[in-house]
């Protein structure tokens, strides 16, 4: 009986990451459990996408510390990797370009590896022209991967948050790429997914992933006991711990940075809608 191969797939998180925390590490080990455990897919790659200073979160501390934190945390990963396309650009990115942006990557290192792999057959079988016909074949045979958007519950309830969103982005990550959304404390996915029209029509392709293992680490909450100068090991890799402390990272003033400045998409929407 021939077996049927599986989908790879490429799971990306985007986020402020201000830190990074051993929650936002496990999202992914969660997500790739629960995708392979289908039988469907094979997840080959994890990517950690900083959003950008543009962003203008409350608190949220440079791009460039935040970038080194997850490449850090990420160092002894064997397939999660930071990128920092998003976290370089001068003005605030929407996630759906972003995935837009990540998938295209993907599609061009696709496209590379069939042209190599293309001359390796050709040599390998010492043929000296290919046909159009065969050349076809020969690249259809490779599975082409697919990009999913992974992230907590919070995310896909801020989906509901007027003007955080534009409706034409979500429909196209939820329809077009999907989402691996993975359940935290309080947070109700499914409940979610099924109040949500657009939501609800993709809705096969949001996979909710639940954490069986209770884990509330929050970076709102890492934030909170820096101030405090209370301990944060076993909350964070410890080499992040230690970039942390020594550069002096999240203090009071940092946490009031951008306190007056409205959110980016906020003010990028509200303007829109009101015009």
């Amino acid at each position: 009986m021939e077996t049927r191969e599986r989908t790879k797939v490429v799971l990306l998180a985007c986020g402020s990451f201000n830190p990074i925390t051993n929650m936002h590490l496990r999202m992914f080990e969660l997500a790739r459990d629960y995708l392979e455990d289908t039988g469907q897919y094979r997840v080959v790659k994890g990517l950690i996408s900083p959003v950008g200073d543009g962003y203008k979160k409350k608190g949220l501390i440079e791009a460039c510390h935040r970038l080194e934190m997850a490449k850090i945390a990420t160092y002894s990963s064997d397939w999660i990797v930071v990128d920092p396309w998003e976290s370089q650009q001068p003005e605030w990115v929407e996630t759906a370009k972003v995935v837009r942006h990540h998938y295209e990557e993907l599609v061009a290192t696709e496209q590379n590896d069939d042209e190599v792999d293309t001359v390796k057959y050709l040599k390998k079988r010492r043929i000296e022209a290919l046909t159009f016909e065969s050349t076809s074949s020969h690249n259809a045979r490779r599975d082409s991967h697919q990009l999913k958007l992974l992230c907590g519950a919070d995310v896909l309830e801020s989906f509901g948050v007027p003007n955080l969103w534009k409706q034409e982005d979500i429909a196209e990550i939820v329809s077009r790429y999907g989402v691996v959304c993975i359940t935290r404390s309080g947070n109700d996915a499914h409940k979610f997914i099924h109040q949500s029209d657009m939501l609800w029509q993709h809705r096969k392709n949001i996979h909710v992933v639940r954490e069986w293992v209770s884990n509330d680490i929050s970076a709102t909450l890492v934030r909170r006991a820096l101030r405090r100068g209370q301990s944060i090991k076993y909350l964070l890799p410890d080499p992040v711990v230690c970039y942390i402390q020594g550069h002096n990272l999240y203090s009071a003033e940092s946490e009031q940075k951008n306190a007056d400045v409205i959110l980016a998409p906020l003010q990028r929407y509200s303007g829109a809608s009101s015009s």
